[in-house]
């Protein structure tokens, strides 16, 4: 297992509920545009798609987008105080992590088990992980390589995550934590290997995070890349 960087990319994570780059575009276009019809179309998206994004994101973050039907005045959107913090919060975070020199990759050799559509899984060290591939066949050798800021961590509580499509899951142990000014590298030991996940201090303190704390750690297959033909 090896220990590259890859690029950084901001997350807020609210339970089972992911804010990333294209929802804080999503509620920048709708802050401007004030409508979601018109901010979508802006993106080349569908409306009927971004009402989902919306819903969805309500589920986790609260009411993000206060939507107004059309009347004499006509109807429109605008964000929520809600909307509006969660993009500064947002905004922030993509910033500590831009100015992180270099983000972690945990690099892990595996061959191909399954393969299911544009996702595979990869028999690992660390069990079965799925993952982003172009092309990749059965039995083919890979590398499995899973950036540092697209791992959630969560605290052991007694009971498992509710599983979602197309999620890696895996229990571990903080080995370590470098700490940083505003985000720090959380270093997890799983099945003998280490899996490093972006944290920000916000977070570790509301998480407690600690040495020796049993953790959650969490990824999806399509932030997870393959790369074929990587192991001699």
């Amino acid at each position: 297992m090896s220990e590259p960087t890859g690029r950084g990319r901001a997350t807020l994570v609210a339970g089972e509920v992911e804010f990333g780059s294209d929802d804080a575009a999503l509620l920048e276009a709708i802050e401007e545009t004030g409508s979601v019809a018109r901010a979508a179309e802006t993106l080349g998206r569908s409306r009927a798609r971004a009402l989902r994004r919306i819903e969805r994101l309500e589920e986790g973050f609260s009411e993000l987008v206060e939507r107004q039907r059309g009347g004499r005045g006509g109807g429109g959107s605008r964000l929520t105080e809600t909307g509006r913090t969660l993009l500064g919060r947002y905004d922030r975070l993509s910033a500590a992590v831009a100015a992180t020199a270099g983000v972690p990759e945990t690099v892990v050799d595996g061959v191909v088990g399954t393969v299911d559509g544009e996702l595979a899984a990869v028999d690992t060290g660390v069990g079965t992980v799925w993952g982003r591939h172009d092309g990749l066949a059965v039995d083919d050798r890979v590398q499995v390589r899973i950036g540092a800021d697209a791992v959630t961590v969560r605290p052991v509580d007694g009971d498992t995550p509710d599983e979602t499509s197309a999620r890696n899951r895996r229990r571990g142990r903080v080995a370590g934590i470098d700490r940083g000014e505003t985000v720090h590298t959380v270093r997890v030991a799983v099945d003998g290997a280490t899996i490093r996940a972006l944290v920000t201090d916000e977070s570790a303190r509301r998480l407690a995070l600690e040495v020796d704390a049993d953790v959650w750690l969490s990824w999806k297959a399509t932030a997870t890349r393959l790369v074929a033909n990587a192991v001699g």
